[in-house]
């Protein structure tokens, strides 16, 4: 089973203290931030990674490509997936500020028709666009099936078919559908028994974890030899087109530090709506 995992870089949420806007207002500046691969990805590249192991052997059975678009330090990021166990990387240059959903999913259309995958895996969103359309896009493009929000998969037969329980509002809904098919992942992904590949012993249960596999030393040293394709948007043959556009940034008022005390709900309920006017 092969699986093509898109992972983006985005700026790590716990430096949000540091972030800042540009002086015309026009963009939210990096400067002093720290990068990491999008958690939502992460999740997703730990569910390719379960798809394509004998867990039990700790063996290898298929291939899972991760994918990113961005400038060259990037390559960090593809790194990280590889350390983690993916066999190859690639590399589509690229800036944020000429991206939005629609030309991410044409670009990684294309990379994946060049790839020929089983399946794409995503997260279901980036935690600094938050756009959550991206895969839903992708699946339009390749006029692929697709599933979101994805809790569990169970495959039987290299990814051929896959049963998919997807998050609602109101529960889950079952799905059965034929690859090569676009999902994207919720956080439960990584619960211990929510991956069956048909290959891992079906008692068998991995660790609780919020994050999955950490890259090992060994895991470290071997990336540095694995192989990172890099490509150029033009190499791929694609004229993306961007339709979203952001008007302006602004950071959220400073907090005042003061506290009010009320007298009842009733008075609580008047404040917020006449003075905090967030009823």
């Amino acid at each position: 089973m092969k699986i093509v995992v898109p992972v983006k870089r985005v700026a790590d949420p716990d430096n949000a203290n540091k972030v800042n806007i540009s002086s015309d207002s026009a963009r939210v500046t990096s400067e002093g931030l720290e990068w990491k691969m999008n958690p939502f990805d992460e999740w997703s590249l730990e569910a390719a990674l379960r798809l394509t192991e004998d867990a039990g052997g700790k063996k290898r059975v298929g291939e899972v490509v991760v994918v990113s678009i961005g400038p060259e330090d990037t390559t960090q990021t593809l790194r990280q997936g590889l350390a983690m166990g993916a066999e190859r990387g690639v590399l589509v240059e690229g800036s944020d500020e000429a991206l939005d959903s629609q030309s991410v999913a044409q670009i990684l259309a294309a990379v994946v028709k060049k790839e020929s995958p089983d399946l794409v895996l995503l997260g279901k969103q980036t935690v600094d666009g938050d756009s959550n359309v991206a895969g839903t896009l992708l699946a339009e493009l390749l006029e692929w099936p697709l599933c979101n929000y994805a809790s569990t998969i169970t495959t039987a037969d290299g990814g051929k078919t896959l049963t998919v329980e997807r998050e609602l509002d109101t529960g889950l809904a079952t799905l059965k559908i034929t690859g090569p098919a676009v999902i994207t992942t919720s956080d439960r992904i990584l619960q211990p028994e929510a991956i069956k590949n048909g290959v891992t012993a079906p008692d068998f249960k991995y660790p609780e974890s919020d994050a999955g596999r950490y890259a090992s030393l060994k895991g470290i040293m071997a990336a540095k030899k694995k192989p990172i394709e890099k490509l150029t948007i033009a190499d791929l043959g694609v004229e993306t087109t961007v339709v979203h556009h952001y008007e302006s940034f602004a950071l959220p008022p400073a907090r005042s530090g003061s506290t009010t005390f009320v007298e009842s709900v009733e008075d609580l309920v008047q404040r917020l709506s006449t003075e905090a006017r967030v009823l």
